[in-house]
């Protein structure tokens, strides 16, 4: 074995080389722009060819193939004897062995890189990654050690997850570690840990108070490097002094006639009694009102109170907004639901993420995954047909998910690997919770409950859900939590809100996915009714098969079909049975 420098284009290469698949561009790319940044780093490995004086390459080829395309007039190589076989077996061994960097490796590597005095954008160049891959890896420089070594196994959280995880102190990072950590073998529910960890970001392009205020109530604004670049994204996590600084901004510049408000469920000012919101260009005698919205900006409305004597405009009035006194004291016979039809659709949403997430990750035995593929044509957004239209629902809909299935020579491959991540990827596609047409009715909800999708449920204890929620609702979760329900709704709502963002979870009981009696009820009674219509069918079929000869009605006329009718539209009753028997399944016949 020794090392020599060889002009790349003198090797050749080897036709018992195991690795015969064609490289994608994107890793030739990659590796052609490390080549050309630091050139190649590990040297191919070359034997000399029998009974000549040129080389073959036995491992290696890629990077000579780069090393060409880069313009490299020389590098180094490893010279060894040759093999018997050609090296096929140190070929085979070499291919199989190598694993790639996993992301915390990748980070730590990045790491030593910068320490050495590489730029972001440097490493980005050498790497062929994003400058934003390069940040998103150095976030894991804030991640607690455990749960490097779960994203040390390739199980890692999305940009979005890992941005609020490595925002978070070691202590919180360990407690909800401790309250999610997975079990041996199973992946992390990063949304779960993610969700435990995020705080509200106040951003200072919100901010009307100035650097006085800022420094008066401590607030120290932290960079957003992944926000967009056209606008400031520094925040703060520190909501309370926010919150404080923007409301004595509002009282040293409120207007001559101007009050301070306070907003409503709705995130609406609540203006004071009988008056009534001025929408065009304010009057001289109308009055400013001056509020903080939901993301803490300060807002205003203009007002105008009525003359004395004056009868009031608002009272009675469909269209003013409802106060929480309103709230609690709903007349009998207009009793709200239990949830919005917001917290309907939000609840629809939660169903369908956990639905989608428990099929792309949850362990689901094969015969399981069968059943599930069946059923999910049951699904009521989902439309079967012959033809070979374009629609929405129409074939080529699953044509990226078949791909899959074929070998190269368009064969069926039975790699069942394979079959499983397509058959996974159908479901993912089909199986909806969302209210609308893509609502696949009871069937989502039964292969929800049937793979343990509730487990994959988010934190639904949040202020944007508990605002859907009706008092008696929100009651029945206090008990359910051990908390005394408060006198008005909005208390016990807070209350609820800090509870389940500190110490627990909750999922409202309806949002489950355990499916409604009833409906599986009639889902069976219409299979059944179908099985009926069904055998129906058959037994017309067999009967026009086998009925008897028409009776004559003129003597020398018999009125029976023309075997030999010219007439297309003309058939026999086995045709019209069998064009029946394909109505009643559903089959457009072509």
């Amino acid at each position: 074995m020794q090392l020599m420098k060889v002009d790349p284009r003198a090797l050749t290469g080897n036709p018992d080389n195991t690795r015969q698949s064609k490289s994608t561009p994107q890793a030739d790319a990659l590796l052609l722009a490390t080549i050309k940044a630091v050139g190649v780093i590990q040297p191919p490995v070359i034997f000399p060819e029998a009974g000549g004086n040129g080389y073959i390459i036995e491992a290696g080829h890629r990077r000579t193939r780069m090393a060409i395309a880069a313009g490299l007039e020389e590098i180094d190589v490893i010279v060894v004897e040759a093999a018997n076989d050609h090296g096929a077996m140190r070929s085979m061994i070499e291919n199989i062995a190598r694993e790639p960097l996993n992301p915390v490796d990748q980070w730590r590597g990045i790491e030593r890189l910068v320490a050495l005095g590489w730029t972001e954008e440097a490493i980005a160049v050498a790497l062929a990654l994003p400058v934003r891959q390069i940040r998103k890896l150095r976030l894991l420089a804030n991640v607690l050690p455990a749960m490097l070594d779960q994203m040390a196994k390739g199980d890692m959280p999305n940009e979005q997850q890992l941005r609020t995880i490595a925002a978070a102190s070691p202590d919180e990072q360990k407690e909800v570690w401790k309250a999610h950590k997975p079990k041996k073998g199973d992946t992390a529910a990063w949304w779960q840990i993610a969700n435990g960890l995020s705080k509200t970001r106040m951003y200072a392009r919100d901010a009307s108070f100035g650097d006085d205020l800022r420094k008066a109530y401590g607030i120290e604004w932290a960079e957003d490097l992944f926000g967009p670049a056209d606008q400031d994204n520094r925040y703060t996590t520190n909501v309370e002094a926010f919150l404080g600084a923007q409301q004595e901004w509002m009282s040293s510049n409120l207007p001559k006639k101007g009050a301070i408000v306070e907003v409503n469920n709705w995130g609406q000012p609540e203006l004071p009694k009988k008056a009534s919101q001025v929408y065009g260009k304010p009057a001289a005698g109308d009055c400013t009102a001056m509020y903080l919205d939901r993301d803490g900006k300060v807002q205003s409305v203009h007002y105008r109170m009525p003359e004395p004597g004056e009868p009031d405009e608002r009272s009675g009035s469909a269209g003013h907004a409802s106060t929480e006194a309103d709230n609690d004291t709903i007349a009998a016979g207009k009793t709200r639901p239990d949830v919005t039809q917001k917290g309907q659709d939000m609840i629809g949403d939660f169903r369908t993420d956990a639905l989608h997430e428990a099929l792309a990750r949850a362990p689901i035995e094969d015969d399981m995954l069968m059943a599930l593929l069946v059923m999910a044509f049951a699904g009521t957004n989902v439309r079967v047909d012959s033809g070979a239209n374009d629609t929405v629902f129409g074939p080529k809909r699953f044509q990226r998910h078949v791909a899959r299935l074929y070998s190269a020579d368009g064969r069926l491959s039975f790699d069942m690997d394979n079959v499983r991540v397509s058959a996974r990827a159908v479901l993912i596609d089909v199986l909806s919770c969302r209210r609308g047409m893509s609502n696949s009715g009871v069937v989502s909800r039964i292969a929800g409950e049937a793979i343990g999708a509730d487990g994959y449920l988010p934190n639904m204890g949040t202020e944007d859900f508990l605002l859907c929620l009706s008092r008696q609702a929100l009651e029945d979760a206090a008990k359910a939590a051990n908390l005394m329900p408060r006198p008005r709704v909005r208390e016990t709502r807070a209350a609820l809100v800090d509870h389940f963002a500190a110490d627990a979870t909750f999922v409202l009981p309806a949002a489950l996915f355990a499916p409604d009696p009833k409906d599986v009820a009639d889902l069976v009674k219409h299979a059944d009714e179908l099985e009926e219509e069904d055998a129906s069918a058959d037994d017309a079929a067999r009967d026009s098969s086998e009925g008897a000869q028409p009776e004559s009605t003129d003597a020398g006329s018999i009125d029976t079909p023309d075997l030999g009718n010219d007439d297309p539209d003309a058939g026999s009753a086995t045709d019209n049975a069998s064009d029946e028997e394909e109505t009643a399944y559903g089959i457009a016949a072509e």
